[in-house]
């Protein structure tokens, strides 16, 4: 008898080692598939990441396109439900979460049809020159892709208006106050001489390491794709704009104004924070927070002996000479300057750092005006470029020196490049995992990383103190105004009075702020979000292990896995702490 229980056992234990392997086998196929279906639908993403099979590609971005991503999506998804999770081990369950999340959230956005608002006034099909700034451009070969893949421009262009005329028709069109924008960035692009062109840039300035003939060879073929593709499509592109599009943007600023609008914006909240909050949840967190911040504020006010009512002190803030450049090299060196600060100071803080390095480069004129203060990209894949703090030298007179250090911390290290560099260095992820970002965690670590200038040395003057809360009092208004407009029918306004009444950044980018709200629903959510349960994880760590928290470590399990949804962030935080007991 016992010896047939142990046949028995012997038997179930073989069979239950079968179903893991078949299950992980099922499910690694299942992955690798889909890597190679995003890359192959996304060429330009993969040149980005140093992929240069589909350099010379555009992505399909036309209705029949669009719509055979959305059933080969689904199908991936019917895929992944077939696959018995259970039989997965712990760490492939993770990665059959994410990956699954993922799937759900792209097949349910579809229905919102967001794709038939093709134009965005922060960049676009009128600003494909400036892909030169994430692409490789260092062999003859990558300038003769970029050839090909500028010999095809016409198509994108061309279904950029198919969605656009579509969306007109369905009544799904962008806001007239962006769009507004957009006439003067297409005019950039219709220039007369080839020459002139910003796509010819790259050519004029090709690198003295080619011989001559393939220089002379390059620029002429770059001058006849311009003549006869580059420019043609532009022009149609104005047209259409002008006389089609523009006339019919609509006066309305929130998604609400759109069919279904406020289950999308709904959905947005939802993704976006990676939480079940409804957006009236997240407009009391923001004026919760709003409030907090600005009795922190009050003591930095009084700290600095200033005679007058908290919105004296934030026109003082705007308008003082002292507290602006006045040209935009001075503002670039500080930028320099201040990085070059940061990099010693990680050690006290991070046990392990990204080997990536990273740049500071100022954000393309053909932007800079209608674009954020900074953005960062991250490095490519193969090693082949670093990662880029971009800064906007536009009108240094209204960028202030007291925010620098601030958007520093969170742009560059330790906010997203030392978090984005890490992640795509886990060598034992899958590929997905490495370039996964979920909102909510990647920005809410960069508005973490924030506070952390303090334990950097930062902060040291109290105006710079103020501009720290004043990045935080930021993040605040925007649960605040971004649920406004999109869910509460707030005005554009409304909501630029409330960001004045409570922060100091200057008017111009206030104004540009709210705009790219208005232009992106929701994604302003995830960074305070993110923020507040990252502290929160911290202040349980703190709390429960006394003497014995140790940052470093803790800084190093929270990044360690990647991007993760906020929920099993915690579960992955608190399975940690229960450990160091």
């Amino acid at each position: 008898m016992r010896k047939i229980r142990i046949l028995l056992l012997c038997f179930l234990t073989s069979l239950a080692g079968t179903a893991l392997a078949d299950a992980t086998s099922d499910f690694q196929s299942l992955l690798d598939e889909h890597w190679e279906w995003t890359l192959k639908n996304s060429p330009v993403m993969a040149s980005a990441m140093g992929d240069r099979r589909y350099n010379q590609q555009w992505g399909d971005s036309s209705l029949e396109g669009i719509e055979r991503q959305h059933v080969e999506t689904r199908d991936f998804l019917r895929r992944a439900y077939a696959i018995d999770r259970q039989a997965l081990s712990q760490k492939d369950q993770l990665n059959y979460e994410l990956f699954r999340r993922q799937l759900q959230d792209d097949v349910d956005a579809h229905q919102f049809m967001g794709y038939l608002l093709p134009f965005d006034h922060q960049g676009g099909v009128q600003n494909l020159d400036s892909l030169t700034n994430r692409l490789r451009l260092v062999t003859v070969q990558d300038y003769d892709d970029w050839l090909v893949r500028l010999s095809k421009l016409d198509v994108v262009v061309e279904q950029m208006i198919e969605l656009a005329e579509k969306g007109r028709k369905e009544g799904i069109v962008s806001p007239a106050i962006l769009m507004q924008r957009i006439p003067a960035q297409i005019a950039l692009q219709v220039v007369e001489f080839p020459a002139d062109s910003p796509f010819f840039r790259p050519f004029a300035a090709l690198p003295d390491s080619f011989a001559p003939g393939d220089r002379e060879r390059l620029r002429a073929e770059a001058t006849s794709v311009i003549e006869k593709t580059v420019l043609p499509a532009y022009r149609k592109l104005d047209k259409y704009f002008d006389k089609k599009y523009l006339p019919a943007a609509r006066a309305s600023i929130g998604l609400s104004g759109l069919p279904n609008g406020n289950a999308w914006y709904e959905h947005q909240a939802r993704s976006f924070t990676t939480t079940r909050m409804t957006p009236d949840d997240i407009h009391r967190i923001g004026l919760d927070e709003v409030k907090r911040i600005r009795d922190e504020m009050q003591k930095v006010i009084a700290e600095v002996e200033f005679d007058g009512t908290f919105q004296a002190f934030l026109t003082f803030l705007r308008t003082d000479p002292q507290f602006y450049f006045d040209n935009p090299e001075d503002l670039y060196r500080e930028y320099l300057a201040t990085s070059k600060r940061l990099d010693p100071e990680l050690v006290k803080l991070f046990g392990k750092l990204p080997r990536m390095p990273y740049g500071v480069k100022p954000i393309p004129d053909s932007i800079a005006p209608d674009t954020t203060t900074a953005y960062y990209n991250r490095p490519a894949a193969d090693g082949s470029r670093a990662g880029i703090y971009y800064v906007n030298l536009y009108k240094p007179e209204v960028r202030p020196k007291y925010e620098i250090e601030v958007l520093s911390v969170h742009e560059a290290v330790p906010g997203h490049h030392l978090q984005l560099a890490l992640q795509q260095e886990l060598g034992d992820m899958p590929m997905f995992r490495r370039f996964l970002g979920f909102t909510a965690f990647v920005e809410g670590w960069g508005l973490y990383s924030e506070r952390l200038g303090y334990d950097m040395g930062l902060y040291q003057d109290p105006y710079s103190r103020f501009g720290q809360l004043t990045y935080d009092m930021w993040r605040a208004v925007r649960l605040v105004v971004d649920t406004g407009m999109h869910y509460k029918g707030w005005t554009r306004q409304q909501a630029i009075d409330f960001f004045k009444d409570n922060a100091a950044k200057t008017e111009h980018d206030i104004v540009n702020e709210i705009d790219r709200y208005i232009a992106w629903p929701g994604q302003a959510l995830a960074y305070k979000i993110g923020q507040l349960k990252i502290l929160q994880l911290r202040e349980r760590a703190e709390r429960q292990l006394g003497e014995n928290f140790d940052i470093r470590a803790f800084h190093d399990e929270l990044l360690g896995a990647g991007a993760l949804p906020l929920d099993l962030l915690e579960q992955r935080m608190d399975i940690w702490l229960a450990a160091q007991n």
